[in-house]
Order: structure tokens, then sequence, then C-alpha cells
């Protein structure tokens, strides 16, 4: 157990870089003690303690705000910065290396007994507020974007982002969203204004379009007072609402 608190120290300090000293990790970080709390709790539950079982983990939820089941499964150095917040369900498998951030959900969509919490791989990383819900799995050296709501599988090495969430997972995808500005994971946010990035980018286009219209508008006018003739669908062209296709988009 000693063992395993000096692997859950170093793990701090490799992840967070306001840690100071192994003092300070030891008693001011809520993760960590969220960690000895439940694995405590987990043996006892292992060990058909139930009810002892929970009741160690509703004190740990007490004092650190971070609420894990007995019954999960956590491997090492796992690391919950800030904490508070987090809800960890009763058959959520949670590999070595992995990161949380507060507000982070491991829930279940069922009523049903059995498997119904996700399954996280090894190195994954997860954003503040995100939602992973359901007998899902996320693959080794995933990341999951802030507020995110996942429901189905993430490929490993990938990051799913969005509400529905959605996989980045080619470059040309990743391109897109570094043109939808700020993209990539952060703990804390996708955007500094919280925009889902398919937005922006969808919003971006629409600005596009009507930038090009003015042009083109420009154009025909032009050519209008230099006498050249411009066919009357080519002047007539439909054009679109583009405040009417924000509205959809917000």
């Amino acid at each position: 157990m000693f063992r395993r608190l000096r692997e859950d120290i170093r793990s701090v300090f490799d992840r967070d870089p306001a840690a100071r000293t192994s003092w300070e990790v030891l008693t001011c970080y809520p993760g960590v003690h969220a960690m000895i709390g439940h694995r405590l709790a987990h043996w006892l539950w292992r060990h058909r303690l139930r009810w002892l079982g929970r009741f160690v983990s509703h004190l740990a939820r007490f004092f650190s705000g971070i609420e894990i089941h007995p019954g999960a499964t956590i491997g090492r150095r796992f690391f919950i910065d800030h904490g508070m917040g987090v809800v960890i369900g009763e058959t959520a498998v949670i590999g070595d290396d992995v990161t949380m951030y507060h507000g982070v959900t491991l829930g279940g969509t069922s009523w049903n007994k059995g498997k119904r919490h996700p399954t996280l791989g090894d190195r994954v990383v997860i954003g503040a507020g995100a939602q992973v819900l359901g007998p899902i799995t996320v693959g080794a050296g995933a990341k999951v974007g802030s507020n995110a709501v996942v429901v189905k599988d993430v490929p490993p090495g990938t990051t799913a982002v969005g509400n529905p969430a959605r996989i980045i997972d080619t470059e040309q995808a990743q391109k897109r969203e570094e043109k939808a500005g700020q993209m990539g994971f952060s703990a804390y946010a996708l955007a500094s204004n919280q925009d889902d990035p398919l937005a922006k980018a969808i919003h971006g286009l629409l600005d596009h379009a009507v930038e090009t219209d003015r042009r083109i508008e420009l154009l025909l006018k032009r050519l209008e007072s230099a006498g050249v003739s411009v066919e009357d669908e080519l002047a007539t062209a439909d054009k679109f609402d583009p405040k009417y296709l924000s509205k959809i988009v917000d």
C-alpha cells in the first residue's frame, strides 16, 4: 500500500506543475485522499464486506468531494486533479497512468445489473466536466475534451470532443478543428467561449459565403458599368439567408 502511495505522489509531480512538496501532496490533494480511501474500500468490497466498503467510500466522498464506488477497478498512478464532483460507478475499469479532472462522471445508462460503466485504457486523459456513459471503452492514450458527452467507444490515441462526442482522428479533421479555433485537448475548455468547434467551423463557412456573395455582386456591378452584358440567370441567382442558418447552428 505504501509503495502505491509513493507512486501516486510521484504521479502528481509528473502531471501537476503546482505541486511543491510530498507533504503538500499527501495532506492537501483530494485526489490522493480519494485513492487512499478507495483502496481500502475496494479491499473490503472484494472480501464481501460490502456495507463496510460502502461506508468507507462514503467517508472518502465526504472528505474529498470525489465519489468512487468501492466496486470500481482502478489501476496504478491514477491522478484526479482538483477532483470536486468526480463520480466513478461500480463497474468502471480504469487503467494505469490515467488523468482525470474535476466534474467528470463515469456513469451508467442502464438499471440492469452487470457491466454498465465505462472502461478506460492506459494513459487516458478525461477533461473537466466530461461525461463518459455506458459500458463503452476509451482506448489507450485517448483524450476526452472538456464537457464532452461520450456514449460510444473512443479508439486508442484519438480525441473525442463535443456533445454528443465525435472523434478527431485524421489529419484533415485536425486541421479543420484548428481552423475553427483553439483546437486540441484542453483540461478546462474547448474554446474560450465554450462554443462547439463544429459550430465554429460552420459559422466560419457562413461568413465566407456572405463575403463571397458581396464580391460577386460587386463584380456584376462593375461589369454592368463597363457595358458588359450579364445573363439574367447569373444576376438573379438565389441567395441564402445566413442569419437563419446561424440560428440553426447556435
